[in-house]
């Protein structure tokens, strides 16, 4: 069993490991460098939270997050850097490149996909490309973007758990655009739950940049007992 932190190189991204690269379960988790510096915390939280349900993360580089991680272009809603349309790519690299070579290292594993903010639209929206996954951890995710609830209502996953979450203060805030998060998230989840996706919200106390380790842990335990008990 390997519980120490390893760094690989696939294709042209670090990819971190952290926690028992054994596991049958396998959470993919796009990261920035904030993210990756809460990783230990997560994985601690993790472990608390799933029980004896081992889970290995593995923490995917992203270079740049407005590009990469956004399904189309947007104009910006904090300074002055507008939102790409690379999120098609870089989940063409996950599934295509690093999900195979993980396995092909590791093992064949079940594999989740959870990302906080941009990285939880990017996950949420992931799912609604591909069966790729067993499951779907959307933190805190930018579902304020412009024109996600339109694509939402037109579109419908694949049919794998998908786990929500905001914070309860996050909706408190007098930006146009972000004061939405708290409607659009209820939303989503009507959506999920009237297309008989298997889903859940949960709140968490404080505003956007609080525990986001901590909360991300909470939704990959949620879809790792999903997932354990229909592996039984």
């Amino acid at each position: 069993m390997a519980s120490t932190e390893n760094a690989l190189r696939i294709g042209g991204r670090e990819v971190v490991l952290f926690g028992d690269t054994d596991a049958r379960i396998g959470c993919i988790q796009p990261v920035d460098t904030h993210d990756l510096s809460a990783m230990e915390e997560e994985l601690a939280a993790l472990h608390e939270a799933a029980g004896d349900i081992p889970v290995m993360l593995a923490a995917v580089q992203v270079h740049d997050w407005n590009a990469e991680l956004t399904p189309w272009t947007a104009p910006p809603v904090y300074g002055k850097t507008p939102f790409g349309d690379g999120a098609a790519a870089t989940l063409a690299e996950l599934t295509g490149l690093i999900l195979p070579e993980l396995n092909a290292r590791l093992g064949e594993k079940r594999w989740l996909i959870a990302g906080y903010s941009l990285a939880g639209l990017f996950a949420l929206w992931s799912v609604y490309q591909t069966d790729a996954f067993a499951g779907a951890a959307a933190v805190s995710p930018s579902v304020w973007y412009p024109g996600w609830l339109d694509y939402a209502e037109a579109h419908t996953p694949a049919g794998v758990p998908i786990y929500l979450s905001l914070g309860d203060r996050e909706e408190k805030t007098k930006h146009p655009v972000m004061r939405e998060v708290g409607n659009a998230i209820r939303r989503q989840e009507e959506l999920l739950k009237a297309q008989g996706i298997s889903t859940t919200l949960e709140w968490n106390p404080g505003n956007h940049f609080v525990d986001s380790g901590k909360r991300t842990a909470k939704g990959i335990a949620w879809l790792a007992k999903k997932l354990t008990n229909d592996l039984k």
